[in-house]
């Protein structure tokens, strides 16, 4: 089955051949504290072939009807990711790999990221970008001031950034992930 598509971040990005139609795909999920994310999270690996690239901000600035609140960024999550998971599992099953750009910031949510390379039976990597605090607000100023198209959802302000921080939870190894530094 050959494959040719080319996308940006968050739509499908898929090239070269998959030989074996029973062949399993495996997930690549990046997560860090509030504003650790840089444009180019995943696109790195999509270069290589055979990967789609999810992005949960791409989702949520297409699909909502606009986040005003952290109660609407959870509420418009959890209607993203009932969608999405599904759609990871088949792309896993179709032999593809996936790369989750997703909030993994609590057991909880990468819970959710577990629950699908399970289903799917394949194999993980967890990237864990464990980036200081004063550049996570800087990369929020920045992305605050230019609203990138189809990455923006909403203004994060130093309040809700230091409130969310509250709520981060490193990996810890009894969660079982294939953890890998940034």
């Amino acid at each position: 089955m050959s494959l040719n598509a080319s996308l940006s971040c968050g739509k499908i990005i898929l090239r070269g051949e998959i030989q074996d139609e029973r062949a399993r795909g495996n997930v690549t999920f990046h997560f860090g504290p509030a504003g650790f994310r840089q444009d180019n999270v995943g696109t790195q690996a999509c270069d290589e072939g055979g990967v789609v690239l999810i992005c949960e901000d791409v989702w949520l600035a297409q699909l909502s009807d606009g986040i005003s609140s952290f109660d609407d960024y959870l509420r418009w999550s959890r209607r993203c990711r009932s969608v999405i998971g599904p759609l990871v599992i088949q792309i896993l099953r179709a032999g593809a790999s996936v790369v989750l750009d997703f909030a993994g910031n609590t057991q909880a949510e990468r819970k959710w990221v577990r629950s699908l390379f399970e289903e799917a039976e394949v194999n993980h990597v967890l990237h864990y970008l464990d980036v200081p605090e004063e550049e996570c607000l800087a990369r929020l100023k920045i992305r605050n001031e230019t609203k990138p198209e189809g990455l923006y959802f909403a203004t994060t302000s130093e309040e809700e950034f230091s409130a969310i921080a509250r709520w981060f939870q490193p990996p810890v190894p009894e969660e079982g992930f294939h953890v890998s530094p940034g």
